[in-house]
Order: C-alpha cells, then sequence, then structure tokens
C-alpha cells in the first residue's frame, strides 16, 4: 500500500484498503472559512445537533478578515456564535492563511486526515497528512459526525532531480509541470512528490508544491515526512503520531521524472494556471500591482527572498507592490529580521496576515485592464477583480525584481 492509503486504512480502521475503494474515515480535523456560512444551514439542513468532536472542528477567518461588509462581518458573527454553541475552535482575524496557521498550531501532522471548505487543503501533505478540500454538506457533516466518506485515489508520482539554479523555486517547478501536463492530468488523483531536489527543498517550498496539486486537478498530495517536518512540529504537537511508509512493491498509477537542474524562472499567463512560458520567452511589459503573500507565497522563507531583492531599493512609481504575511507568526519573524523595514523603506504596502488579495475579496482589487504579477496560485478572470483584469503567476522573487523595474523581470540578475 502507499503511505495515504495507509492513512486512510488507519483512518477507517481496517487492515488494508486501494486505490476505487469507499471508505468512511475519521476526521482529525474539520474546518470551515469565512467565505462559507452555507455550512451552518447545511448542519442544519442535514439535521445535526452537536459537534462530534468540538475539539477536531471550528471555523477559520483568512480571507474576509477583518471584515470588508456588513455581510462578511454578519458571517462571521454567525460562525462565532456557532463554534461557541457547539465548543468548537473559532480561529479568528487574527489567524492568517488557513492551513498556514492552524499546521503552526499543530493541528496537522504526519498520518492526520484533514478537511476544509478550502481547495487548498491539499498544502496538508507537506507534513505526511492527507488533506483534501471538501463543499459544505461534506464539511458540516464532517463536524457533525467526526467522519466522511472518501474514494481512495490512485497516486501519480512525480520525481524532481538535480539542484535548482539560484533565483528558481519551488512555484517555478510547479509552474512548470502544469505547462508540461496540464491542469486536468491528475483529476481525483493523490500526487505524491519526491527526488533529490524535494529531499533538499525547506518545508516552506514544499509547501507550495503540495498546495498547488489541487491546480492539478488533484484529490490531495504527499511528501514522504523526514528530518525537517519533526523538526517543525517540534512544540506544536504534544502528542504522537504514526509516519507511514510506501510498500516497496506499489504500483503508481503514473510515474514523471522533471530534471529542474536547467529550469528558468517560469510565468504563468492569463486566464490559465497552464498557460505557462519561461521567463525569458516573454517580452517584458509593464504592469500596475505585485503581490508577494498568500497560500503560495507569503511564508518567511518567500518574504526573505523578496527583502534580499528589495533591499536599499524603491518600488517602481508606477507599480503598487502589496504584502501579506501568511500568518502573524510568519509576520512577527519578518520584523524580528527586518524584513518588513526593508519593505517599508521600498515603498511596499504591508497588509495583515491572510488571504486577502488572492480572490478579489478585499485588499489590491483590480480595476479593469489593469495587470497583476503575483505569488499567489491561480489566474482565472476575475479572480482579483475586474474580469477584463489579468494576472500573471511567478515566484516571490520574480515579483520583486519585476517590481523594482517596473516590467517583468527575471529575477536571477538579483540573486
Amino acid at each position: 500500500m502507499h503511505s495515504l492509503e495507509k492513512i486512510m486504512a488507519n483512518a477507517a480502521g481496517v487492515n488494508e484498503v486501494k486505490a476505487g475503494d469507499r471508505v468512511w474515515c475519521k476526521v482529525d480535523l474539520a474546518l470551515g472559512i469565512d467565505l462559507y456560512r452555507n455550512i451552518i444551514d447545511s448542519f442544519e439542513e442535514i439535521g445535526l445537533e452537536k459537534i462530534q468532536h468540538p475539539e477536531r472542528a471550528g471555523f477559520i477567518f483568512g480571507i474576509n478578515a477583518p471584515a470588508p461588509t456588513i455581510r462578511s462581518a454578519q458571517n462571521e458573527k454567525d460562525m462565532r456564535e456557532f463554534c461557541k454553541k457547539h465548543g468548537a475552535h473559532i480561529f479568528d482575524i487574527n489567524s492568517g492563511v488557513v492551513y498556514q496557521h492552524v499546521m503552526e498550531k499543530g493541528y496537522i501532522f504526519p498520518g492526520a486526515v484533514s478537511v476544509a471548505n478550502d481547495s487548498h487543503a491539499t498544502v496538508c501533505g507537506a507534513l505526511g497528512a492527507f488533506g483534501t478540500g471538501t463543499g459544505g454538506y461534506d464539511t458540516a457533516a464532517a463536524m457533525g459526525f467526526g467522519e466522511m466518506w472518501f474514494r481512495v485515489p490512485e497516486v501519480i508520482r512525480i520525481e524532481l532531480k538535480g539542484k535548482l539554479q539560484k533565483g528558481v523555486f519551488a512555484k517555478d517547478i510547479v509552474l512548470k509541470i502544469l505547462k508540461e501536463l496540464k491542469s486536468d492530468f491528475a483529476i481525483y488523483k493523490a500526487i505524491e512528490y519526491a527526488g533529490e531536489a524535494v529531499t533538499e527543498m525547506c518545508l516552506a517550498e514544499r509547501m507550495v508544491l503540495c498546495n498547488m496539486a489541487v491546480e492539478m486537478g488533484a484529490k490531495t498530495s504527499y511528501i514522504q515526512p523526514d528530518e525537517k517536518v519533526f523538526e517543525f512540529l517540534k512544540g506544536r504537537v504534544n502528542h504522537s503520531y504514526t509516519v507511514f511508509e510506501t510498500d516497496s512493491d506499489y504500483q503508481y498509477c503514473a510515474n514523471y521524472v522533471f530534471d529542474v537542474s536547467k529550469l528558468v524562472p517560469q510565468v504563468a499567463l492569463p486566464h490559465n494556471v497552464d498557460n505557462v512560458s519561461d521567463i525569458i520567452d516573454i517580452e517584458p511589459f509593464a504592469f500596475d500591482q505585485g503581490l508577494i503573500g498568500t497560500c503560495t507565497g507569503g511564508r518567511l522563507e518567500d518574504l526573505e527572498a523578496a527583502a534580499k531583492i528589495l533591499k536599499g531599493k524603491r518600488v517602481h512609481p508606477d507599480v503598487r507592490m502589496l504584502i501579506v504575511p501568511a500568518t502573524y507568526e510568519i509576520y512577527s519573524k519578518a520584523i524580528e529580521k527586518g524584513y518588513i523595514q526593508t519593505f517599508i523603506d521600498a515603498g511596499c504596502v504591508i497588509c495583515n496576515a491572510g488571504c486577502g488579495p488572492c480572490l478579489g475579496a478585499h485588499m489590491g482589487v483590480l480595476a479593469e485592464g489593469e495587470k497583476c504579477i503575483t505569488a499567489s496560485n491561480r489566474n482565472f478572470s476575475g479572480r482579483m477583480g475586474h474580469k477584463d483584469s489579468e494576472l500573471y503567476l511567478a515566484s516571490p522573487a520574480t515579483v520583486a525584481a519585476s517590481c523594482v523595474e517596473g516590467v517583468l523581470t527575471d529575477p536571477r540578475k538579483y540573486l
């Protein structure tokens, strides 16, 4: 069996599962996010009277935080009251990006099963856990029953060989994979990342790989936990957990190998995540806004890469540059290391931790015809504002270098 199958079998209380099986699994964390009050409606429509395990459920406010409209304020009020009534967690507006926050707080660990009405729950795979996005009814049911059913996915193995050049990051790898395999190649499958390039990556970079697995259609993702994971979990998870390993005779449904040693920075052009080109093949163009943040580009290492480029420089006068730390733990560390002061001196706008601009909820909304180079994960039409605005996905380093020069810029010249 694969490690993911062993996780699901363990959560289902059975000895063995295989791809295609339907199993009921215990859920270690069921999360609602502030966009979707319909979870409460679904909970009531199903006829549920209590949250089965309130210590393993709750709502987190990372998108409309703080509330930008009366409606979102009312939704958040209703969610707070729902959680207080049932004794569940309320991760309020001082939390940040959904899964980054709960990972930092020790709710995700190797072998865990987590669901949320957040499609980027796939990031849990970076800690050797099973995470997947669910709709309102499923999330409500997971809260009410403490378990939910899954179809066990087939597993695709993606091996990353070689050593990355300076100025090339996990975001570039993901965009390259999307370019080659397209955004629908892993629908309802799991993606396992492996290989020397993955082993060498810091945990933050691995999170980027797993986070964007959903952009390939994946149900979940996985990286075998190692000492980097265990070190991150020290002081965060205060209970035992099981690290599962894939059997040596396991047969993957597909295997892909990418040599990343010659990879150059990548950019996804409007309006699809797999519409990707090498940066050296794109004619430099002017743009209006740069964004570094979200669940894909707001970790401390992302801010560090941007700060190295921006140190002693100024953002181009025709560009607005937004910095959005993923969580307040990251925000605090960025202050300690001087990154935030570097951004302020460079003329950036520092936003509160959270998802903010990523899906056009508030902060950094784009007007008609505006262009944004962003370290976020989706560039669909209307994603960050007007349907006729344009989003270009790139690494935080590429965003930072571009914001200095005012046109799309290869970051390797600065690193």
